[in-house]
């Protein structure tokens, strides 16, 4: 018996054919459908594929918003044997560019809103044969040739058959977003999307389960959604789609409305809820968790929804590389009766690995170091579900060693093999030969009332070589605290020698195609502040 991924839509389809899928359009009006429909829809298009021209192995690209539609393609494509490339559409034409071209992808299925990017970019995408318009008319456009999903859906054959498929093919593909350099792209096979959706389902990762309502804001084009429509197809989990372009406001909205019971998405966006929950009533209380990552949950964050809505927040650890899940937090059997802030303490974390992970760190000089919650290093990891190099680049050789996934990630592991993440090795701020962590440094800062997201990096300095400097945004209406008074309020938490030189407010930080705080850029803003002061 092959590991293939027809089993999840079938099962879904088969078991819980009343299931509802919900997925608001573009002018806010939700479709409404099941999974019996969708798993006759997937059976109808993966019948046209090969009208196409499309044959197992073939990479298809998906440049499109988490849409009932693209749930489809995450099934009708893998389950012929072709390869689901889900292409970020939050880089830069560039770097779009780059990763449809390196991956030689022969269709690229494409939203509506997105036109105006394919057709800048289609006299630069030699491979692309087609262009399938995810919509039900087709649009003025001079892409050729082009072709109508839905006309392509209605003349298929719901009665066919997946193919049974070698699980060590490729079905997947993701390219990481990059901050320098190009981006790396890595692929997936059947049984490694098989084996992480299993993964995932258990009760003491993310517990995904038949009678969850799930909203995954995290984008179906990065780290394939967090395996998150993989897993609710198999279980038959409710599934809302936030469509295109989302805000928080409409997330809150489909939360109440949908009666959502599961809710993922990146930290960024959590807080972004925090600023209007602040402002007006809304109903959360369906939820049974909200799942936060992409960098790490300040405590502040958590503090409020369980504060406020009894709501936990849990966190998960992993990357691209790892498809995407290597931990998640876990609170042991013996705090189940703990308070809650002691249950925070251990959210806060990155957790256990997931069963079948397995992790250790190195330091410097590349032994392993001691699980006692103090000596840093690097973190390694594998899985049977990750993958062990990057796609046609030569950068595979820093990446990964003997098959372990070199995160470049700083953390130590307490006595229970439970991860923190200290920071980011390029992140680490060395001060007068001592590191210093921003990202400590960060969550201190975001417990402050005044301060929406904050993100801290290193500037050069004369005598210490660098110092820790702090970028805020305000919460809405808030009045901005002077450097003074931030510095009085870390104080009590970190050494003196920690605590920022510089505390520079600013509308906004500057963010990454995934959402996390583009540091690279902001440690360039920083600095010409700095200067700017005189």
């Amino acid at each position: 018996m092959q590991l293939n991924i027809k089993s999840f839509i079938e099962r879904g389809g088969q078991y819980f054919p009343n299931n509802p899928i919900v997925s608001r359009r573009s002018d806010n009006s939700l479709f409404r459908y099941t999974y019996g429909e969708m798993e006759k829809r997937v059976r109808r298009l993966s019948s046209r594929l090969a009208s196409l021209g499309v044959k197992p192995g073939d990479r298809l690209a998906t440049l499109a918003w988490n849409t009932y539609r693209h749930y489809e393609l995450y099934f009708a494509i893998p389950c012929v044997g072709s390869v689901l490339h889900t292409v970020n559409l939050r880089l830069t034409d560039e770097h779009i560019a780059y990763i449809i071209n390196k991956a030689e992808d022969q269709l690229l299925f494409v939203d509506p809103d997105l036109l105006p990017v394919v057709e800048r970019l289609a006299p630069n995408l030699p491979s692309v044969k087609g262009y399938i318009i995810l919509d039900d008319k087709l649009p003025q456009t001079s892409l050729s040739p082009i072709y109508c999903y839905e006309d392509l859906v209605t003349a298929g054959d719901e009665s066919f058959e997946f193919p049974d498929i070698d699980e060590n093919a490729p079905a997947g593909m993701c390219f990481t977003s990059a901050t320098t350099g190009n981006p790396k792209g890595v692929v997936y096979t059947q049984r490694q999307i098989y084996l992480h959706t299993s993964a995932l389902c258990m009760a003491d990762t993310m517990g995904v389960r038949e009678r969850d309502t799930f909203l995954p804001m995290v984008p179906m084009f990065h780290a394939n959604a967090w395996g998150i429509p993989f897993a609710a197809a198999w279980m038959g989990s409710a599934m809302v789609l936030p469509g295109e372009r989302p805000h928080a406001e409409v997330l809150l909205q489909l939360i109440e409305q949908e009666k959502v019971t599961l809710f993922a998405a990146a930290v960024s966006v959590g807080v972004d809820m925090i600023a209007l929950l602040k402002e007006g009533e809304h109903d959360l209380s369906s939820l049974r968790s909200i799942m936060l990552g992409g960098s790490a949950t300040p405590r502040a964050v958590m503090e409020f929804y369980m504060d406020n809505y009894g709501v936990p927040i849990f966190t998960a650890w992993g990357s691209t590389e790892m498809a995407p899940i290597a931990t998640c937090s876990h609170i042991h059997r013996d705090m189940l009766d703990a308070s809650e802030a002691e249950k925070i303490s251990m959210r806060v974390l990155q957790g256990l690995v997931a069963p079948g992970a397995e992790l250790y760190l190195v330091d410097d000089e590349g032994k392993r170091v001691p699980w006692d919650d103090e000596t840093m290093g690097e973190a390694y990891v594998r899985a049977p579900w990750s993958v062990t190099e990057y796609y046609q680049d030569e950068r595979s050789a820093e990446g990964f060693a003997n098959g372990w996934w070199r995160s470049g990630d700083i953390a130590t592991i307490n006595e229970r093999g439970v991860l923190r993440l200290v920071d980011r090795a390029k992140d680490l701020i060395k001060s007068g030969g001592e590191w210093i962590s921003s990202q400590d440094l960060e969550n201190g800062l975001m417990a402050h009332p005044a301060i929406r997201e904050a993100a801290v990096v290193a500037v050069p300095d004369e005598r210490w070589v660098e110092r820790p400097a702090a970028v805020f945004s305000l919460e809405s209406g808030a009045a901005a605290p002077a450097g003074e008074e931030l510095k009085e309020f870390l104080a009590p938490d970190f050494a003196k020698w920690w605590l920022p030189e510089h505390y520079l407010l600013v509308d906004e930080l500057p963010k990454t195609g995934v959402g996390k705080i583009n540091k690279k850029l902001l440690r360039t803003q920083v600095i010409e502040m700095i200067a700017g002061l005189g």
